[in-house]
């Protein structure tokens, strides 16, 4: 049998991998996973249950993400879906900075990666599926059809992370934003495992001058080349 085709959208945060892979999936009517929000789903299960998130507690953040009771419910295809942890609606929750920076420590933990990669590539279905992820066209999808890399520089990012939380009413800080990804971003390039970088037969796309259509369009012009 054919593979489902796959196309991976990697980037660091504040690149726009987010958006333009849901715009790309309902253009495609295929369906869509973000990778990050299982490990922000985690980052919030162990807050919950008070287990520390510190590398020396990596056994134990296995176990939580071996048995980690999550749930994805469709609202439709290129949507993202909402998210529930033992039963509870926390699809807001995990997009603050926080989690997010939580996310990024227990992403960096070897063992906790291969407990959640069967998880992710069980999204691979019919028609199609378009990742968002850090390590989606390294790691998770190797055979994807399709593998997009995007970048932005860090005051770039930064910018639109604070236009998106001013949106939502919370002040922040740009300097501190600027900080806060430039370490993040050093934590995810240079975690032993899956650390964040382009494949080799990915597509770079510079998001620093380009409007979200712009960058869309781009992509789809790869996608038709390929698929």
């Amino acid at each position: 049998m054919t593979p489902v085709p796959v196309i991976t959208i990697d980037g660091a945060g504040g690149t726009g991998k987010g958006v333009v892979s849901q715009l790309i999936a309902k253009k495609l009517k295929w369906h869509l996973l973000d990778s990050g929000a299982l490990y922000r789903v985690l980052a919030l299960a162990a807050q919950k249950h008070n287990v520390s998130i510190e590398i020396e507690n990596e056994s134990a953040l296995t176990v939580l993400a071996e048995h980690l009771d999550v749930q994805f419910v469709a609202v439709a295809l290129g949507e993202f879906p909402r998210v529930l942890l033992e039963g509870e609606e926390v699809t807001n929750i995990i997009r603050t900075e926080k989690t997010g920076n939580s996310a990024s420590k227990v992403g960096a933990l070897p063992a906790v990666r291969s407990a959640l990669l069967n998880r992710q590539r069980a999204f691979r279905q019919s028609p199609g599926l378009v990742t968002d992820g850090r390590d989606m066209g390294t790691v998770v999808f190797p055979d994807a059809d399709v593998k997009i890399f995007l970048t932005a520089s860090p005051h770039v990012r930064a910018q639109r992370r604070h236009n998106q939380l001013k949106e939502r009413g919370i002040d922040v800080n740009l300097s501190d934003l600027v900080e806060e990804l430039t370490e993040r971003d050093r934590r995810d390039q240079e975690r032993t495992v899956a650390p964040l970088k382009p494949a080799m037969d990915a597509v770079l796309v510079d998001t620093d001058f380009l409007t979200i259509d712009e960058v869309v369009e781009k992509i789809l012009s790869v996608v038709k080349q390929k698929i």
